[in-house]
């Protein structure tokens, strides 16, 4: 509504001081009803906004296998959706010291839980949990602490054993994949399936070297840069693993089913139960193609869905950073890996959200400190290439 204000009367004179006010009075009242419709507008749009929301995370599926627990809710919604940081300080306690927020139980469960279906050396290897960055073990190497005696005889003094000191050297294992804030902002995304799929896959490639190959600096030791030996067990120093020759230069020889029953005979009967074979694909298409004597085919698909393909007998692992068939390199891993090899890792997975370096992607930096080294030494063995 429009409101003139007179400014002379019909004789041409000035309006009274009292209309004046008065008009002005209604102007000032109509401009603050229009402010008030506006604010109320606003605050009604928030509202539906956030019902919106609300609905659409209604429908959004909860954590595999976890309660939707207010911490998972508080991190996922809070902090990595919206940036966040004062759910996380109220909920679990955290605080960014080390570079990032630790995740909830729940999604660092999830993690791990992908990590051991698709990194091969950990899903047979033992992993312990550490709340340090480092961890030590005493292995014994010689020297019994035990004896026979009758019920009523003396008890003789037992030899002194000798022991080893195991301390996996570690590194901080790191992954940064992105989601843009479209993806973030829509609250049907499942964030905490993704970004554990994500973190996995990421950790489960730069584990998969490190197990095998790594070099022990700032990383695990992997297994094949341990000292290697053709001596038994005994006779090695500690640490060190036994290898058996293929016979040829170049490959597995005149009589490689020879050669991998030796392989696995080298190993005491104790570690067999629970050993299997390691290779990469490359090696395996090679010896599915090897054939005893008597025209037998050495390799045997597995019977049942799920169950591993078999190597006389024994479970055959596909690791890729096992190293190819080559002169003077170890193409076949035989181990009881749960025995022979150790990963330590620090349990808690931390996060940091980094919206500004790439924008408008927003980055998770995810890092973990892990650690690994051979654990028994007599619990694996290696095929090398060489005459």
């Amino acid at each position: 509504m429009d409101i003139t204000i007179p400014t002379q009367t019909l004789a041409g004179e000035t309006p009274p001081a009292h209309q004046l006010e008065a008009s002005f009075d209604i102007v000032a009242r109509q401009d603050k009803t229009e402010t008030d419709v506006m604010a109320l507008r606003s605050d009604v749009d928030d509202v539906k906004a956030r019902v919106d929301r609300i609905g659409r995370a209604a429908t959004r599926p909860p954590l595999e296998g976890a309660p939707d627990s207010a911490e998972v809710k508080g991190f996922v919604d809070g902090y990595l959706r919206n940036g966040r940081e004062t759910e996380i300080k109220s909920i679990s306690g955290a605080v960014p010291a080390d570079g990032g927020y630790a995740v909830p139980r729940e999604i660092d469960a999830m993690i791990a839980r992908e990590l051991a279906e698709i990194s091969p050396i950990r899903s047979i290897a033992q992993v312990v949990q550490t709340g340090t960055a480092g961890y030590r073990k005493l292995i014994a190497t010689g020297g019994t602490a035990s004896g026979w005696v009758s019920e009523t005889a003396g008890r003789p003094e037992t030899d002194t054993p000798s022991f080893a000191e195991i301390a996996p050297p570690t590194g901080e294992l790191y992954a940064n994949p992105a989601a843009s804030q479209a993806m973030l902002d829509d609250a049907a995304f499942d964030l905490e399936s993704w970004l554990a799929s994500e973190i996995a896959m990421e950790f489960a490639r730069a584990e998969g070297a490190a197990f095998v190959g790594g070099s022990g600096f700032d990383q695990p030791e992997g297994f094949l840069s341990a000292p290697v030996s053709t001596l038994d067990d005994g006779a090695r120093a500690f640490g060190s693993l036994q290898y058996v020759g293929s016979g040829d230069a170049v490959g597995f020889g005149p009589d490689p089913d020879a050669k991998l029953i030796d392989l696995v005979h080298t190993m005491k009967a104790g570690h067999r139960q629970g050993a299997s074979f390691v290779m990469n694909s490359a090696t395996l298409a090679e010896v599915r193609k090897l054939k005893t004597a008597d025209g037998a085919f050495l390799w045997q698909p597995g019977l049942v869905e799920g169950q591993p393909d078999r190597l006389l007998g024994y479970p055959v692992i596909e690791a890729e950073d096992m190293p190819d068939i080559a002169a003077d390199a170890f193409p076949i891993a035989f181990g009881n890996f749960r025995h022979g090899y150790l990963i330590a890792e620090r349990s808690a997975t931390q996060i940091l959200r980094d919206p500004f370096t790439n924008k408008p992607f927003v980055h998770f930096y995810a890092t973990k400190r892990v650690g690994g080294q051979v654990l028994d030494s007599a619990a694996i063995k290696l095929l090398r290439i060489e005459a």
